[in-house]
């Protein structure tokens, strides 16, 4: 099988939103964090798309919780491609949003770019042209390739427009995130839509939330696409009885029907080729 017909395994583990006391295994220490790596990166995680908690489970933007975050995973997973988030979800001032592009103990390779604003079921997340034109510059300047994260179809023209401008530098990499409450459903048309919008040389993944992400990940494949998977997105290994996820279930379920379709994980190293990334070279601190 040649790499370009591989499967790239996004793992999302922590997010923002779950908190053990519903999702007793989100994983939000660094150790606990790096450990969820190790154990998904062994079942054919590729990359790992990382937010930040305090010692309450709160999310955080400071930039030392997240050296320490990367540094861990690092550790325990030195090939993997990191990833940190820039969310608005919880803040929205730049020096907040952009904290997480600082660490420099592993640096990041690449940075969540959510294109646009959209509401949440409780809440707004606000993505002025000013705020993701200052979040992709402060990228640029430091080599870190943007994961854009887009929710409708309105946001990947915007991309367009933005990499036409030359705001957005390539490669170019899209998470498109399907099921969430106020925006794109998971269907064949919006699969279709969204699809036609990207740039010719986009790389994309699908994402489901909740309920929605074993479908979501599932049409991806069949279409020739990546994933993204993990308890940020999804609490339940099994909705109809809510049985309780892990992260590492989730990845060896995903990969598992990938091979079924006939696709083999990408490993990291894969992933860089297949996304356009420098090959990056860690030592482990075992």
């Amino acid at each position: 099988m040649s790499t370009a017909d591989k499967l790239i395994v996004n793992l999302c583990p922590t997010g923002m939103i779950p908190r053990k006391a519903k999702v007793p295994h989100v994983p939000t220490t660094p150790e606990e964090i790096a450990a969820d790596v190790r154990r998904c990166r062994d079942a054919g995680a590729s990359m790992v798309h990382l937010h930040a908690r305090d010692a309450d489970e709160e999310p955080t933007w400071r930039p030392e919780m997240f050296g320490e975050i990367l540094q861990a995973v690092a550790a325990e997973a030195p090939d993997m491609v990191l990833v940190v988030t820039t969310s608005g979800r919880n803040w929205n001032d730049f020096e907040k949003r952009s904290a997480s592009l600082t660490v420099t103990t592993p640096s990041p390779e690449m940075a969540s770019l959510t294109v646009g604003s959209m509401n949440f079921p409780t809440s707004a997340s606000v993505n002025s042209p000013q705020m993701i034109e200052s979040l992709a510059t402060a990228m640029a300047e430091r080599g870190i390739v943007p994961e854009l994260e887009i929710f409708d179809v309105g946001m990947a023209n915007y991309a367009s427009f933005l990499i036409d401008k030359g705001i957005l530098r390539g490669p170019h990499y899209f998470n498109i995130l399907l099921g969430s409450r106020g925006t794109a459903e998971v269907s064949a048309v919006n699969a279709a839509a969204f699809l036609g919008a990207l740039p010719k040389d986009a790389t994309w993944a699908f994402a489901g939330i909740g309920r929605y992400q074993l479908a979501a990940n599932t049409l991806a494949m069949s279409l020739g696409g990546h994933v993204r998977v993990g308890l940020e997105d999804n609490p339940y290994y099994d909705w109809s009885d809510r049985s309780p996820a892990t992260n590492p279930r989730l990845v060896e379920r995903v990969v598992r029907i990938a091979r079924e379709l006939g696709r083999e994980p990408a490993t990291p190293a894969e992933a860089r080729e297949i996304i356009g990334l420098k090959p990056v070279h860690r030592a482990s601190a075992q």
